[in-house]
């Protein structure tokens, strides 16, 4: 399967059940987002708790990501690392396992120079021929990856897309101009998808989606396809729950709604914490301003059953 990197791409969550991978909660999830017009799965991302996960869990979500879709949605793999030998080891691993691609975050900590980043990167691409999205997101990472440093990676056979979370739209049109269209543009703020398409992006790496899959799905769809109003419809009503979802560091938000709707448990692991008791309260809120939530009699919360787009 190639891999067209347009439509709505789910940044999806690792579930747990006693702190280890809840693999039937993961499988539920995956029928979920092809029922519902995600264009790809996106494993061990931020979302999806990759941070935490060991070597054997990172390799396992990655196998169950493939299994799970049969083929149906490209699985597009989060491999990267602030160690260029362990991305190269785990990217490896994620196209042994049938990954359609790979998600690679830039390295983080280490503060490498933009020759570094690109050293990194080329590095990969040879070691690995498969293709590769470069995630650019200073704000986890400490280094911003450059316009410049962009158009040097578009050289490169494999290097296919990148996933922007830099909030710069100005930065983004200037990585498209210098790599002449060799690179497409995903936005990886929820917030931002729709000035992120009206650029040239083709799409968007979604945590929002974990929640309202067919919705950012018909946002994306909408615009690409010119229906620009409907798009902009779109926006404005996922605009307050996106805003909900970062109120604390990704996933914390996240899992805690899907566990609010019965969608998983809401586990996490350590140093993430669950939400303060404010910040669940202006959640629950916002989950039911969307109609997601109802609150039941006695304050208990209770999912609202949503029809199924045909």
């Amino acid at each position: 399967m190639s891999v067209s990197l347009q439509g709505s791409m789910v940044a999806i969550v690792t579930p747990f059940k006693n702190d280890a991978i809840d693999e039937r909660a993961f499988k539920r999830l995956i029928e979920l987002h092809i029922k519902e017009g995600t264009s790809a799965i996106v494993p061990c991302g931020t979302t999806g708790e990759s941070a935490t996960l060991s070597y054997a869990e990172h390799d396992r979500v990655i196998e169950l990501a493939v299994q799970y879709a049969r083929g149906r949605t490209p699985v597009i793999a989060g491999t990267g690392s602030n160690n260029t030998r362990e991305a190269i080891r785990l990217t490896k691993h994620a196209k042994e396992a049938g990954a359609h691609a790979a998600l690679l975050i830039s390295p983080y900590y280490n503060k490498p120079t933009q020759r570094g980043l690109f050293l990194h990167f080329k590095a990969i691409s040879e070691a690995v021929d498969m293709p590769l999205v470069v995630y650019n997101i200073a704000s986890r990472t400490a280094v911003n990856i450059e316009p410049e440093t962009f158009a040097q990676l578009a050289t490169l056979h494999n290097v296919v897309g990148v996933k922007e979370s830099s909030g710069n739209l100005e930065q983004m049109s200037r990585i498209l101009q210098l790599t002449k269209g060799k690179l497409t543009l995903l936005s990886g703020d929820d917030g931002l998808t729709l000035p992120v398409l009206a650029i040239g992006g083709k799409g968007v790496i979604s945590v929002v989606a974990n929640l309202v899959p067919r919705d950012v799905a018909a946002m994306v769809h909408a615009f690409l396809a010119g229906r620009h109003g409907e798009a902009l419809q779109w926006h404005q009503r996922l605009l307050p729950l996106v805003k909900a979802l970062f109120l604390e560091t990704n996933p914390i938000p996240v899992k805690t709604a899907m566990g609010l709707l019965g969608m998983i448990e809401p586990g996490l692991r350590l140093p993430l914490c669950e939400m303060s008791d404010a910040n669940e309260e202006r959640l629950l809120q916002a989950l039911e301003t969307y109609g997601l939530l109802k609150t039941a009699a006695g304050g208990k919360p209770a999912p609202v059953k949503r029809k199924t787009r045909r």
